[in-house]
């Protein structure tokens, strides 16, 4: 099993920044594709940013240029850097993880997810 432990959510004003990680935690496993999705209720979940075992980042088209996805593969940590936010930001952060296991079976994990919310 693997736990994903996410961090760094709050309240912040437009046109301000913040940083949230997400830490994987458990038994021996490699994480392969690693990211963030957001929530509003009552709409669908959507990918925010993902990045790669390779390092390549992918965003989607409402934060590409304002956000940053980052990893550390010797900690186990994935970073969202926020900038430039906005109110349409708001929502709650999930991050999710792609894990291979010591057996080669790879499996998806979710955190628990952190509130975003940006101010007008």
């Amino acid at each position: 099993q693997v736990q994903l432990a996410e961090s760094g959510g709050g309240l912040v004003q437009a046109g301000g920044s913040l940083r949230l990680s997400c830490a994987a935690s458990g038994s021996t496993f490699t994480i392969n594709r690693i990211g963030w999705y957001r929530q509003v209720p009552g709409y669908q979940r959507e990918v925010v940013a993902a990045i790669t075992s390779d390092g390549r980042p992918i965003y989607s088209a409402a934060v590409k240029g304002r956000f940053t996805i980052s990893r550390d593969n010797t900690n186990n940590t994935v970073y969202l850097q926020m900038i430039s936010m906005k109110p349409e930001d708001t929502a709650v952060y999930f991050c999710n993880a792609d894990v291979i296991n010591r057996w080669g079976v790879q499996s998806r994990y979710w955190g628990q997810g952190t509130q975003v919310t940006v101010s007008s």
